[in-house]
């Protein structure tokens, strides 16, 4: 199986290839879409040596709510301006003003193509900050960390798709992440049912330490089943993830590899299919291999010095 990446690949290469100390300046005016429909405007409006990074998100606002702007500034600082019109953040690298190091300058580049994630990350890091509230005062008042409880916590719901949402919400004891999938075929739903139900049944085989994993085809699931604009006919996988997951020294990976979880799991439903069709086309190909060797030899047929015909045999 396929890891996807966490970062746009077309924005690295083209800043690595900007980057290199023996390419000449050139005019660049280049869009790139990435998933859950980002789009990225790659381009020197100035001049050659600056070059202007755009990003579009659909759920921006949504994000905004919950921090993005900052995050963003935070980790983009002195590259931040004014976002290009008709886009919701935008940073200028200048080519005369670079990291002296070869070493710095890949870490820029690879956190201008993490910017897509960085954005998105933004509910998440408020939902960590939450629960490290809510654990500190639970375990103040002595709580029963392995018992539930209402805490209260805010439900963030960010509508990154036109039919589907992710809703992230913390407690004492632990994070719930929830994606709502909708499936445009029922070929999609069968296969995404198997796949969904191998995510479930794997903490129950062989990895313990796998967060806890629920899929819903029916309702959704009871943290959200209030919140307006909620749907009953499309699919719901909910991760818990518990303290040991959230660890200070695995939050990063963690909010990168629960991020792209929708375009994983698609990505892996349309490579099945695939698979499926061509083991068909081989298939048929043997068949009509096995038809082909089972038609009947042709008949000679002679005639007599009459006229008559007939056939060898």
């Amino acid at each position: 199986m396929l890891l996807l990446q966490y970062h746009n690949i077309l924005i690295q290469s083209i800043l690595q290839e900007r980057f290199a100390p023996d390419t000449q300046p050139a005019n660049i005016d280049q869009v790139i879409s990435d998933f859950d429909n980002v789009t990225y405007h790659v381009s020197t409006p100035e001049s050659k040596t600056k070059i202007l990074i755009s990003l579009s998100i659909r759920c921006f606002k949504d994000l905004e709510k919950y921090g993005a702007t900052a995050l963003l500034k935070r980790e983009y600082g002195e590259y931040v301006v004014q976002p290009e019109n008709g886009y919701d953040f935008s940073i200028v690298v200048d080519l005369e003003n670079l990291p002296s190091s070869q070493e710095e300058k890949e870490l820029l580049i690879q956190k201008i193509a993490l910017l897509k994630r960085n954005a998105m990350a933004a509910p998440f890091e408020k939902a960590f900050g939450q629960f490290d509230e809510l654990a500190a005062e639970a375990a103040k008042n002595s709580l029963d960390l392995s018992v539930p409880e209402d805490s209260g916590a805010e439900v963030m719901a960010v509508h990154y798709r036109e039919e589907e949402s992710f809703f992230i919400r913390a407690s004492h004891d632990r994070v719930t992440v929830i994606f709502s999938i909708l499936f445009r075929e029922d070929t999609d739903r069968v296969f995404g049912k198997v796949f969904l139900q191998e995510f479930v049944d794997a903490r129950r085989r062989s990895i313990q330490n796998a967060p806890q994993v629920l899929y819903s085809s029916k309702e959704p699931p009871l943290e959200i089943r209030n919140i307006a604009g909620v749907k009953e006919d499309v699919g719901y996988v909910t991760f818990v993830l518990f303290p040991r997951h959230i660890s200070r020294d695995r939050r990063e990976g963690c909010i990168s590899h629960i991020q792209i979880f929708r375009d994983y799991f698609h990505y892996h439903i349309k490579c099945s299919k695939a698979y499926m069709h061509s083991r068909m086309r081989f298939r048929v190909a043997e068949f009509l291999k096995v038809l082909n060797r089972a038609k009947p030899e042709a008949v000679e047929e002679k005639k007599t010095a009459s006229g008559r015909r007939f056939g060898a045999r």
